[in-house]
């Protein structure tokens, strides 16, 4: 099916929605030149397994090691900035003022690109926090208030003294009840879910698209290969969303 034809009947879709859902996986931020989690583990970092690196338990044996790896993940995505992806659903939530975003990134892409109703299921990278949440869960730190010695080392929580760390969901812990709670809402009272460069395999996650259907919504997928998500989506656009996105919107606003 031509894409052009694809994009019109995204946009009849569109049109017809009155609460539209965003997901988005690690395929957005990749058209900005953000690595996926895998992909950075190139260089000195070949040698690792994720679960080395990625989990509460890799923090408590090896608390620099893991502390040095996310801060050279953040310098790697450091110079990223929005792209048409990013900037065509920034763009969607002013014609769709209720759009929710669902997203598995833990970059701010989608709020540099103007995005503000966001439900992030794993964190952000740019945030830190207690690794015992003594404040509170989340006890936010900013580290550039912890003297430049620890800056250099794992730097320590100024209200009790634990390791302080990414403020990200690892390997084997669980997500944020509200947040898990938000996202299940929106997907069952979506009547339109747009699915954008996840491969459909990280749970809960990939369960949004398949609430979303069971509630009697439809499901758009934009993705360039097959994923998880494509059998049960009601319509696949088959490219980059950075190539894609733009033209819906544009399509939308000439419709």
């Amino acid at each position: 099916m031509a894409i052009e034809h694809q994009i019109q009947q995204a946009v009849a879709l569109m049109k017809a929605s009155e609460r539209l859902v965003v997901l988005t996986g690690a395929g957005v931020s990749k058209e900005s030149g953000v690595p996926t989690f895998r992909d950075a583990l190139d260089g000195l970092w070949a040698q690792y397994d994720p679960t080395r690196l990625a989990t509460p338990q890799a923090f408590a044996a090896t608390p620099k090691l893991v502390w040095d790896f996310y801060e050279y993940r953040r310098q790697i995505m450091r110079p990223a900035l929005p792209n048409p992806a990013h900037r065509a659903l920034a763009q969607l939530e002013r014609r769709f003022p209720e759009m929710q975003i669902i997203t598995q990134n833990v970059d701010d892409l989608h709020e540099q690109a103007g995005s503000t109703r966001i439900i992030r299921l794993h964190g952000n990278i740019n945030a830190n926090k207690c690794s015992k949440d003594c404040q509170g869960d989340p006890t936010n730190v900013v580290v550039a208030d912890v003297d430049s010695q620890q800056q250099r080392d794992v730097p320590r929580c100024p209200h009790c003294g634990s390791y302080v760390r990414p403020d990200v969901v690892w390997f084997g812990e669980m997500l944020s009840v509200e947040l898990l709670d938000a996202a299940k809402i929106a997907s069952a009272t979506a009547d339109l879910m747009l699915v954008i460069g996840t491969s459909g395999v990280v749970i809960p996650a990939a369960d949004m698209p398949h609430i979303t259907r069971r509630a009697g919504g439809k499901v758009i997928e934009i993705n360039p290969i097959e994923s998880n998500i494509t059998p049960i989506a009601d319509l696949w656009l088959c490219g980059a969303a950075g190539d894609i996105l733009p033209r819906i919107v544009a399509a939308l606003a000439d419709a």
